[in-house]
């Protein structure tokens, strides 16, 4: 439930980030958004690392010995293995940022899931792991529903709040009704010329930094090639966490502290200097922030803790078709927060999606409960044993007392009980007569 409401929310979070006006007129760097969004995730992982190590050490250790305790675990033999997925995860978040600024968050979200089909087929190749034909079956429902919501529909009005939206001639152009409309529609048109260059480029530039396009294209191609690094390394890590072949003692949050660890350096190098390092160095490193950024990352801090702690306990793929779950909140937030337009290719390509999470979930194999077994007398004690009178093949003793308490006129026992040792009592006499 937790990385449902996480992944839902994040991704609504992030498309709004990139779609909403520039703070003090410069859109943030993502490449500066990802380098946070991994130091906060080591800041996390260091400190539950540290508390898991301090329950195992004696009350009075030194600090220092808990730190060489950490070091020596997290530089251990086998971390450089942790180098690989990081560098994954590293550029899956930067192409998840492209992805989410070229297209709808409700379509992302669905097209996203494609990592599900990528994660099983990895978890085959690499883990030796088997499907069944149902699951199978579900996959590839899966990527039908995917493909049906890229279809794009005709009935989409044109957005006329810049001259890009004047210019597709294929859209649906919505007439204003009203005297409000009409002057919505001046006021998005005369803001086109306030700020604007002196050449054509310029003008792009000017347009695309107060209103940004989305290019479903760019968009989809982000989109597939994230899809394919997240369940590459999510497999890979997946395998290096269960295989206790190498360092059977060590934790989750060690591990966690490893591929946070490999993943500052092309988070820094290859993102921030590399790749917006002349940007940064005009505009400044932390250059259009505010709250909704900051809550972006610390977001994608939180939900890649959860996500490494999901599959340690769980099954990768299981994992993100759990995942699936957030696109009916993303559906909603988009149709009230964006104004998001439900057409019949997303209603039957998300429909497809989650049946086919239905379908995997839903597996047969499940070992069904034994079933309940009761007594014939139902006479068992508190401590499940039987009581020595509740024998079938017990039979009460006869004794002479009992024999001559029968021919009273005042019975000591039941009626039931009394012809029960009368008979008795006759066919004694009877082998006495014998």
């Amino acid at each position: 439930m937790t990385l449902t409401v996480q992944n839902s929310a994040l991704i609504l979070i992030m498309h709004y980030s990139r779609i909403m006006p520039p703070v003090g007129g410069q859109r943030y760097f993502t490449s500066t958004a990802v380098f946070l969004n991994e130091v906060i995730k080591l800041t996390i992982s260091l400190t539950m690392a540290l508390y898991d190590i301090s329950s195992n050490l004696p009350p009075s250790s030194p600090a220092t010995t808990l730190f060489s305790t950490l070091s020596s675990a997290v530089f251990t033999g086998d971390s450089w293995k942790l180098a690989i997925p990081a560098m994954l995860y590293t550029l899956q978040n930067s192409l998840q940022y492209l992805a989410v600024s070229n297209l709808e968050a409700a379509t992302f979200q669905v097209t996203y899931q494609l990592k599900i089909l990528t994660t099983a087929l990895f978890s085959v190749l690499m883990l030796g792991r088997t499907l069944s034909l149902r699951k199978w079956l579900s996959l590839v429902l899966l990527a039908a529903g995917v493909a049906i919501v890229q279809i794009p529909s005709k009935n989409n009005p044109a957005d006329v709040s810049h001259v890009k939206g004047l210019e597709d001639t294929q859209a649906k152009f919505l007439w204003p009704r009203s005297m409000a409309e009409v002057r919505e529609l001046g006021q998005a048109a005369m803001a086109q010329f306030q700020r604007r260059s002196a050449t054509y480029a310029g003008i792009d530039k000017d347009v695309a930094m107060h209103n940004p396009q989305l290019n479903a294209s760019i968009g989809l191609a982000a989109v597939v090639v994230a899809c394919v690094l997240s369940g590459l390394a999510g497999v890979y890590f997946e395998k290096v966490l269960k295989d206790r072949s190498g360092n059977p003692n060590i934790s989750l949050w060690v591990r966690n502290v490893q591929l946070s660890f490999y993943s500052l350096f092309p988070a820094l190098f290859i993102g921030v200097i590399f790749k917006d390092g002349e940007d940064i160095a005009k505009y400044g490193f932390f250059s259009g922030y505010n709250w909704v950024v900051w809550t972006a990352v610390v977001f994608q801090a939180f939900g890649g803790v959860v996500v490494a702690s999901v599959i340690n306990y769980a099954d990768n793929i299981a994992k993100n078709f759990a995942t699936s779950i957030s696109i009916l909140l993303s559906v909603l937030g988009s149709v009230v927060f964006f104004q998001f337009s439900l057409s019949i290719n997303y209603l039957a390509g998300t429909s497809i999606v989650l049946v086919a999470t239905y379908l995997y979930s839903s597996s047969h194999d499940r070992s069904r409960p034994p079933p309940i077994r009761i007594a014939d007398y139902e006479k068992t004690t508190i401590t499940g044993t039987p009581n020595y009178y509740d024998d079938p093949s017990f039979v009460l003793p006869k004794s002479p007392a009992m024999v001559e308490a029968m021919s009273t006129s005042r019975p000591g026992t039941p009626a039931s009980e009394r012809r029960f040792f009368l008979r008795d009592e006759r066919k004694v006499s009877g082998k006495r007569d014998v």
